[in-house]
């Protein structure tokens, strides 16, 4: 059976917004025209009027928690959340248990990812033992077996020297290496950034410098390996600073951005038992918000990934001292980017595509598609870009509900995601949701 969308809006190969009727055959676009496409008797036909149709959105930065941590979410409930999103392919963390870090730990995560994953879910190895160990990983063993990167994130990596090894190991094998930047010494126990608003709270703040210093000593070893050195969740004006001087100086760095520190800052925390507001990079000043925006509009950041981290109703009681480091995202990305960026006229659907689509997969030298055009593998995400809705943790296909833009309202709703030609989400048969408050 073949699949016609007709009167879908898309960004085609040179960045321009046209309307369009797609036919898709199997697992591969067969056609894009600007005229009418008769179909077949048997065709499956949707008239898209004007929603946006995308290569499917890619999230280089996920926690999936299985093995280990299933109350939490499951690989089976992260995809069908990463498909309600409209996301093809995540690149699943490793701070799991057990943790990825030999080669036969990593091929079977690959295989459970395969077996209960509705999308493409690509796996990072661990750089050491337990996201702690000062001893590397076999980076080339792990690699042959298919980790699509390395990192320890939830961890800094605290030696200089370790870090070191694990450029050169990573480089040898040509695969990225993801910092999560946290130097513990700088941390101070903080459950918030470091300023005012911490001690307005009475909370303990840890010191943005965790990041930055960090940052700044790993460019310099970027830069004596040649690695592909990638910036976990950057979320300090100073961080954006240093990354833009390492790209003039031709440090192969790449940079993420989270659609929390681009729409929330430290100001926003109104009370220590806002636990939804706690995540790790910590929500930093206004001007650091401000710096990672512009960061993000002039390519200083490379992207925008969600840093999906889902946790029981459980992990978040309490407040800021006691509840878990972390929010939900895959369900909330798209519109929250298109309302505040694109509806507001500070971006385009081009750009949105670049950071969602392009600009990962480019970076993390993926097979996937990046702009629509004819012989494409069908992956694929549908947006209603008319639609206005108030977010809804009830109707996440999450495990997880810990999101603090439930009760927003936004634009922009996932109306059909297709991975490899197959329709893995329709929002006009979804019963993903049905969170119990109590649950």
């Amino acid at each position: 059976m073949r699949l016609l969308i007709k009167g879908a809006t898309i960004v085609d190969e040179t960045g321009a917004v046209a309307r369009r009727n797609v036919l898709i055959q199997g697992d591969k676009v067969m056609a894009i025209v600007d005229h009418d496409l008769e179909p077949n008797d048997d065709d499956h036909v949707i008239e898209a009027q004007g929603a946006v149709l995308m290569p499917g959105l890619i999230d280089v930065h996920v926690h999936f928690r299985e093995p280990g941590f299933e109350d939490k979410e499951t690989i089976a409930t992260g995809s069908r959340a990463a498909a309600r999103g409209g996301f093809t392919t995540v690149l699943a963390m490793p701070n799991l248990n057990p943790v990825p870090v030999k080669a036969t730990l990593l091929r079977q995560q690959l295989r459970r990812n395969e077996e209960s994953g509705l999308i493409h879910v690509k796996q990072y190895g661990a750089i050491s033992a337990n996201l702690t160990a000062e001893t590397v990983s076999p980076i080339e063993e792990l690699a042959a077996a298919g980790a699509i990167g390395f990192t320890n994130d939830g961890k800094g990596v605290q030696s200089a020297a370790t870090m070191l090894a694990a450029m050169k190991a990573a480089k040898a094998v040509n695969r990225p290496l993801v910092a999560h930047l946290e130097d513990q010494s700088l941390m101070n126990g903080g459950v918030m950034n470091m300023g005012e608003r911490a001690d307005q709270l009475g909370l303990p703040g840890a010191d943005p410098l965790a990041e930055t210093s960090q940052l700044a000593r790993d460019l310099v070893l970027a830069q004596a390996t040649g690695v592909h050195y990638h910036v976990a969740h950057l979320s300090t004006k100073v961080g954006v600073e240093l990354v833009r001087v390492a790209k003039t100086m031709g440090v192969h760095v790449t940079a993420e951005v989270s659609p929390h520190h681009l729409l929330l800052d430290e100001t926003d925390i109104q009370s220590a038992t806002q636990t939804n507001l706690k995540m790790n990079p910590p929500l930093r000043t206004p001007a650091d918000r401000e710096a990672v925006i512009a960061g993000l509009l002039d390519g200083t950041i490379d992207m925008v990934a969600t840093d999906h981290a889902p946790h029981s109703v459980a992990d978040k009681r309490g407040d800021f001292r006691t509840a878990a480091f972390g929010i939900t995202g895959l369900e909330t990305c798209f519109p929250l980017l298109y309302t505040h960026f694109i509806e507001s006229g500070l971006a385009t659907l081009a750009q949105l595509q670049q950071w969602l689509v392009k600009a990962p997969a480019s970076a993390f030298d993926l097979d996937a598609p990046t702009v629509l055009k004819v012989g494409m593998k069908a992956d694929l995400a549908m947006f209603d870009i008319s639609h206005r809705h108030t977010i809804n943790a009830n109707e996440f296909a999450s495990k997880a509900v810990n999101s603090p833009f439930v009760g927003q309202t936004v634009t922009g709703m996932t109306v059909l995601t297709m991975v490899d030609g197959e329709i893995v989400y329709d929002a006009t048969t979804d019963n993903t949701g049905g969170h119990d408050d109590n649950e």
